[in-house]
């Protein structure tokens, strides 16, 4: 049943559309913006950092965009989309 929904395209649908919607959002602060940010675009430049990781860029960036997403879901429930 994980699996089921880990491959939902609804739910990546969601993923994608609120994580840009939360980095832009003035009601999010920086804080929480630079903790998704920060973690993404130091893998991106730096992926040498951290070489036991098998895991590439795109599939780094969509397993914190998950976890973002649902943090922020979570500490900002009036700014949750698709609800």
């Amino acid at each position: 049943m994980k699996l089921r929904k880990l491959l939902s395209l609804k739910r990546w649908s969601h993923i994608l559309r609120s994580s840009w919607q939360y980095v832009i959002s003035p009601s999010v602060t920086l804080a929480d913006k630079l903790l998704f940010t920060i973690p993404v675009l130091l893998y991106w430049v730096l992926p040498d950092i951290m070489p036991f990781m098998p895991i590439d860029d795109i599939g780094f960036t969509m397993l914190l965009m998950g976890w973002f997403v649902s943090r922020m879901d979570r500490k900002y429930p009036a700014l949750k989309s698709g609800s």
